[in-house]
């Protein structure tokens, strides 16, 4: 549940760009977590005559390794170390790929009030590929960036500078929106205007409140 008067902490007329994570915060983070921590152990199972539990507990410890590090978002790394063809797989289950609801009618405004969006994501750019094609959400962007342009993920300070590098904008007429605590962390720390958390990033699980930050549970909040 969004905080009351979270609309009221959120001065549009002081932002001119809006800066939008994909998974959790645009996209249902169902997709990803069923792929890495149920499909993908299925598949690994079935190639090494595992049960899909021995799989669980051989893969999760590798994976977890790696998290919050570009790696941990690397899909060609991922296929080195399980040797498997990762993207196949995605596309497998490519069908539960969904928008989070009301994000079309957020961009949608923010388009019409000519606010300057752009995509920042830590996935890698097969990912992405695959998800704006199941989406169409591509047009509604003026820029898409990956951690992976950068070689350092969004959790680092230095991806923020060579962000501003890249693209000049005022950091206080910023917002940006994340379901990654790290993330949102690095953010704040950089100095973006406005960071706002999104509380609700799988439809499969149940809202939590990302303290420190603005909570909203999805778009509806914030249009």
């Amino acid at each position: 549940m969004a905080p009351v008067g979270v609309e009221n902490n959120i001065n549009w007329s002081a932002i001119d760009t809006i800066r939008l994570d994909m998974d959790g915060t645009l996209l249902d983070l169902h997709f990803d977590l069923h792929f890495w921590m149920e499909y993908l152990p299925l598949v690994y199972a079935n190639k090494h005559n595992l049960s899909h539990q021995q799989s669980k507990d051989k893969i999760y410890p590798i994976l977890r390794a790696e998290e919050g590090k570009l790696h941990w978002y690397c899909l060609d790394y991922w296929q080195k170390v399980f040797e498997l063809d990762i993207i196949k797989l995605k596309e497998d289950v490519a069908h539960l790929i969904q928008i989070h609801p009301f994000v079309l009618e957020f961009l949608t405004q923010a388009k019409r009030h000519n606010k300057g969006i752009y995509l920042i994501t830590n996935a890698h750019r097969k990912t992405l590929k695959l998800k704006m094609r199941v989406t169409n959400l591509e047009h509604y962007f003026d820029g898409i960036i990956s951690s992976h342009d950068y070689q350092v993920a969004k959790e680092t300070q230095e991806f923020w500078h060579k962000l501003a590098d890249q693209l000049t904008f005022d950091k206080s007429k910023s917002i940006f929106f994340d379901d990654s605590l790290p993330v949102l962390n690095a953010a704040k720390q950089y100095g973006i205007g406005t960071v706002v958390a999104i509380s609700k990033p799988s439809s499969k699980e149940v809202s939590k409140v990302v303290e420190g930050f603005i909570n909203i549970e999805t778009f509806e909040n914030v249009i």
